[in-house]
C-alpha cells in the first residue's frame, strides 16, 4: 500500500477510534491484516532482503550467533498492573528486558520504575499519550519532545519508542536518546509500514552531537500474531528466530503485558502468557550459548563503540 494512502487511512482510523467499541476496533484491524498478510507473504514474518550483514560488523560480543533483545509496551492501566509478574517469569528463566511506559495516560508509580530497574530490568519512554499526535507536524513533535525529553531525564531512561511505532529518524535527533526502538525490518501490518529491510541495529547519524541508534524489532509482535490473528501457538516466533539466528541478527521482540492473561481467564484481547513463557524456554534450551542476550541500551552503546567510524 501506498505511503500516502496509508497516511490518510490511519487519520481517518484515529479521528473515528473513539467513537469504536475496543472490540470493533480489534475485529476491523484484524481483517485488514489477514487481507494484508496474504498480500505480503513474500515479506513476512520473513523479508528475505533484511538479512545482510552491514559492512564493518565485527560479530556479536562473546564469539554469540545472534543477540536477543526484549522490550514490552505498555500501554494502559492493565497492562502496568502486570509488569511485576511479567518481570518474575523473566527472572526465573534468566531474561532481562525493557518496559516502556506512556507518560501521561495512566498512573506510574517511582515506586514500580525504581523495582525494575534494580532488579537490572530496563525503563523507556513510549511517548506521552499512546495516539498518533506525536506526529502530526514538526511543531507538535518539537513540543512533545521538550515533555519526554523532561520524562527522560527524570526516569533515568535513554530510550523511546513512539506510540503505534510511528517514526520520522529527523525529528527524533531532538530527544536526548542512546536509542530509539519504533522501527522493524518488516511489518506491513503497522499504519506506517516502511521496514528497515535490516535485522541489525542501524546508527544515526545525520545530526552531529545527537546521534542515536535505531533498535528495529525483528520478531512479530504479540498483538499482531495472537490478538489479530488469533495464533494459537508460537510457530510464527519460532520460525522467524530460526530466520534471524542463521543470519546471525539481532532478535528483538515487542511484548505487551496489557495483552498477557496470568489468571487463565481469557478476554477477547488477551492471550495466555504461558506462549510467551513457551518462546523464553525455546531460546534458552534450544539455542543454549549461541545468543548474547542484553537490554536495549546496552545493545546500543555496542552497535555505536564497534561500528563508530574513525
Amino acid at each position: 500500500m501506498k505511503p500516502f494512502i496509508e497516511e490518510a487511512l490511519a487519520r481517518v482510523y484515529y479521528r473515528v477510534k473513539p467513537w469504536m467499541s475496543r472490540r470493533f476496533q480489534i475485529m476491523l484491524r484484524s481483517v485488514v491484516a489477514r487481507y494484508k498478510r496474504h498480500v505480503f507473504q513474500n515479506v513476512w514474518p520473513i523479508d528475505p532482503e533484511a538479512g545482510a550483514t552491514p559492512p564493518g560488523f565485527p560479530g556479536w560480543p562473546q564469539g554469540r550467533r545472534f543477540s536477543v533483545v526484549l522490550t514490552h509496551d505498555v500501554d494502559t492501566a492493565r497492562g502496568v498492573a502486570r509488569c511485576e509478574q511479567l518481570m518474575a517469569l523473566e527472572q526465573e528463566l534468566g531474561f532481562r528486558s525493557s518496559f516502556n511506559f506512556v507518560a501521561h495516560d495512566y498512573d506510574l508509580s517511582p515506586k514500580l520504575r525504581k523495582h525494575l530497574v534494580t532488579h537490572g530490568f530496563e525503563v523507556g519512554v513510549h511517548g506521552l499519550e499512546h495516539n498518533r499526535k506525536l506526529y502530526e507536524s514538526a511543531e507538535t513533535f518539537e513540543r512533545h519532545a521538550a515533555q519526554i525529553n523532561s520524562y527522560l531525564k527524570e526516569w533515568g531512561a535513554v530510550g523511546f519508542r513512539s506510540p503505534c511505532v510511528y517514526h520520522n529518524f529527523e525529528w527524533l535527533h531532538q530527544l536526548d536518546i542512546i536509542y530509539e526502538a519504533s522501527a522493524f525490518d518488516t511489518d506491513p501490518f503497522e499504519p506506517q509500514s516502511d521496514g528497515l529491510k535490516t535485522i541489525f541495529p542501524v546508527q544515526q547519524t545525520k545530526v552531529p552531537g545527537r546521534e542515536y541508534v535505531v533498535l528495529p524489532y525483528t520478531l512479530p509482535q504479540d498483538f499482531t500474531v495472537f490478538i489479530l490473528f488469533r495464533e494459537k501457538d508460537i510457530s510464527i516466533w519460532k520460525e522467524k528466530l530460526r530466520w534471524i539466528a542463521e543470519h546471525g541478527g539481532m532478535a528483538l521482540l515487542i511484548t505487551h503485558p496489557d495483552y498477557m492473561s496470568f489468571d487463565g481467564d481469557l478476554g477477547y484481547d488477551e492471550y495466555p502468557h504461558e506462549l510467551y513463557r513457551e518462546l523464553l524456554d525455546h531460546i534458552r534450551t534450544e539455542y543454549e550459548g549461541q545468543y548474547w542476550h542484553q537490554l536495549p541500551h546496552e545493545v546500543a552503546c555496542f552497535w555505536n563503540k564497534s561500528m563508530c567510524k574513525p
